[in-house]
């Protein structure tokens, strides 16, 4: 195994190493968006993880939210801010539609980045500035109470749903950039507290979302759980973390599979499909 680093000598790195396969651990643009993916199409090197069209799709969130309602899955009421329009003239349209009970997240980046919880139109129209900072767009939803859940996708023998988990974190604190990967900020529950409908459902739902993206390999599925009601759908990673803190590597450790095995098999795969494909030419 080869560790590289994605900068501007990518290209040349991967044709001198000859390298078979690549394992996408990067979060965000231009690594998890498909662009990173599109470059290896085009120089025809193998690599783990959905396509090019998943990986933009699923780092859209504003078109994420269109397929996933068209899909019926159950999201939050939403609106997609312009920044050309102004933060603060959008601050006061959401607000008319939506309330003041918010979460704003930049459309198209990962790892809890940009985002802020608002409860009035001056903070929002400050989160919405700082969310802009990411990109021309915002998605503002109506904030949902509940449990932080996420259900890990692998691709197997068909699509199997990984053991549910629940997030914790500290009193007053929520699962953002710091708590994700900081040692002992956050706790994994496995299997999470959810009745076992709400459970069920929350596999069910992260399947579909899976399959609504066209996903390939694995992905995780974030949702909010509410006391009561359906299950609320966040947004799907095409690149699961892999680090020492990150979900995914947990949920798979709960059906038996080590982290050595996990990588081994989601290589394979993709080694696989460029044979299948070649067979086919």
């Amino acid at each position: 195994m080869l560790v590289l680093e994605l900068d501007d000598t990518i290209g040349e790195s991967l044709k001198a190493q000859k390298i078979d396969v690549v394992f996408p651990a990067l979060h965000g643009p231009p690594g998890e968006d498909g662009t990173f993916q599109g470059f290896l199409e085009i120089v025809k090197i193998p690599y783990v993880g959905s396509g090019v069209r998943a990986s933009t799709v699923a780092m859209d969130k504003a078109i994420a939210r269109m397929m996933f309602r068209s899909a019926g899955l159950p999201i939050a009421d939403g609106l997609v801010a312009e920044k050309r329009l102004g933060a603060s003239t959008e601050a006061k349209r959401i607000v008319d539609k939506l309330g003041a009970d918010l979460v704003v997240k930049p459309t198209s980046q990962g790892s809890a980045l940009g985002i802020s919880f608002v409860r009035d139109v001056r903070p929002l129209t400050e989160a919405l500035e700082k969310a802009f900072a990411f990109g021309e767009t915002a998605l503002v939803e109506s904030r949902v109470v509940g449990r932080e859940i996420t259900v890990g996708i692998l691709e197997r023998d068909g699509i199997e749903a990984l053991p549910v988990i629940e997030i914790t974190t500290p009193k007053d604190s929520w699962y953002d950039f710091a708590h994700r990967y900081t040692p002992g900020l956050s706790e994994h529950l496995i299997p999470a507290r959810l009745p076992k409908n709400q459970y069920l459902r929350t596999q069910e739902f992260a399947k579909l979302a899976h399959t609504t993206l066209g996903c390939r390999d694995l992905s995780r599925v974030d949702f909010v759980v509410p006391d009561q009601g359906e299950p609320v759908l966040l947004e799907v990673n095409t690149l699961p973390g892999m680090t020492p803190t990150s979900l995914y590597p947990d949920a798979a450790r709960a059906i038996g599979m080590s982290f050595e095995m996990l990588v081994a098999h989601l290589v394979r795969r993709a080694v696989e499909r460029t044979i299948s494909a070649n067979d086919g030419e």
